[in-house]
């Protein structure tokens, strides 16, 4: 038996904002908890959707206690805030940051005994739906609005860890290319990655099957076709970010990731790396290591990602072209080629052990140990 989780309801396309009040006011909430980083606010995009809110008389308290790779911290003083402005839905702006936030909020707000955080690791038994959350993304590429996952950062063990739980899903999610439209090129290229990275591993990964499948693979086609255009902040290339993105979220937030997702994790967790800049710059050396144990799947990554002539290729001739395309769209919209100036060699053992203890790995399609892991990392240095 399969399972399957998605949004109860969701919005696409230019002007999708428009339907943040019209739903909290169908669904008979009272006030919002707007979470929101301080980037977000203070550049006015979060200020897009408060002023729908104000403009329908909503009432809303302002949550920007949140920081890249969000930590505990930031998480209880979240929930501290909740209970004290009495709001009855959560609004969530942004990218992976404040949804995540947003989500580990919702849910120990409703679910109190995990209020230490680190006990929702994994796959958390809570009991209760999360805090109603509407999701409006900021960004073209961590799809939590549609996802059952969130990761937050332990600070005192230097630890990123993943939860996931169904409890946690936004009920409505409001993908609008107009919210992504001021992302600089560097951000916007970064998490377009981490968007392929998404769509590669879960296409891959153990857990794949058809429904999933059907999903990751239309993806990487929308993605390959639109990021580069995103990055020069093209309407189409935001319109088709905005869309590839969330339909790679369908996926894989059902069926799991793999190892590329755990040793970026852990180089959030030591140094503070930008998620999706973790997972692009080990992409393509994570695909050529698994490349022998995904059957015939690199045929139709290469296909979706416009490669000509893959009928005609071999086995090892189309893998590695799969590989090729990804690394040259990579290098297309300036992410970098390796963990240089980033990972110190004296972590890697930590780093490596981190990264297998990571819950994305068990995914892989790929068995690995902490010294291959270990061995991936000192490739790219």
């Amino acid at each position: 038996m399969q399972k399957f989780v998605l949004n109860e309801t969701s919005y696409h396309g230019k002007g999708a904002i428009s339907a943040v009040p019209e739903e909290i006011i169908a669904r008979g909430f009272k006030k919002a908890f707007v979470a929101s980083d301080p980037d977000l606010v203070k550049f006015g995009i979060s200020g897009k959707v408060t002023e729908l809110l104000e403009k329908n008389g909503i009432e809303y308290f302002l949550y920007s206690d949140i920081k890249p790779n969000p930590t505990i911290e930031n998480v209880q003083n979240g929930v501290k805030a909740l209970k004290e402005c009495g709001a009855d839905c959560i609004v969530a702006i942004g990218g992976g940051s404040s949804m995540d936030t947003a989500k580990a909020i919702g849910i120990i707000a409703t679910n109190p005994e995990f209020e230490d955080v680190r006990s929702l690791e994994g796959v958390a038994p809570t009991k209760n739906p999360c805090v109603p959350i509407i999701a409006v993304p900021t960004t073209a590429g961590t799809a939590a609005e549609v996802t059952i996952n969130y990761v937050i950062t332990d600070v005192e063990r230097k630890r990123k860890f993943v939860c996931v739980d169904v409890h946690d899903i936004p009920v409505v999610a409001v993908v609008d290319p107009d919210m992504m439209s001021s992302m600089p090129k560097s951000l916007t290229a970064a998490t377009g990655m981490d968007a392929l990275t998404h769509a590669i591993e879960g296409y891959i990964t153990k857990g794949a099957w058809e429904m999933s499948d059907m999903f990751h693979i239309k993806a990487i086609e929308i993605i390959a076709k639109n990021l580069r255009g995103a990055v020069n902040n093209t309407a189409e290339g935001r319109e088709g970010m905005a869309l590839g993105q969330y339909i790679a979220g369908m996926g894989f937030s059902n069926v799991g990731l793999g190892v590329d997702h755990s040793m970026a994790h852990t180089l959030s967790a030591y140094y503070d790396t930008p998620h999706g800049k973790a997972c692009a710059i080990l992409l393509p050396t994570v695909m050529a290591y698994n490349a022998e144990y995904t059957g015939t799947k690199y045929r139709d990554i290469a296909k979706a990602m416009g490669v000509e002539g893959v009928e005609n290729m071999t086995q090892d001739e189309y893998r590695k072209a799969a590989v090729d395309a990804v690394r040259k769209l990579a290098e297309d919209v300036g992410i970098p080629t390796t963990l240089k100036g980033i990972v110190k060699e004296e972590d890697l053992d930590a780093l490596s052990e981190s990264a297998y203890a990571d819950a994305c790995r068990p995914g892989n399609p790929r068995e690995t140990s902490v010294e291959e892991i270990k061995e991936l990392y000192k490739s790219l240095m």
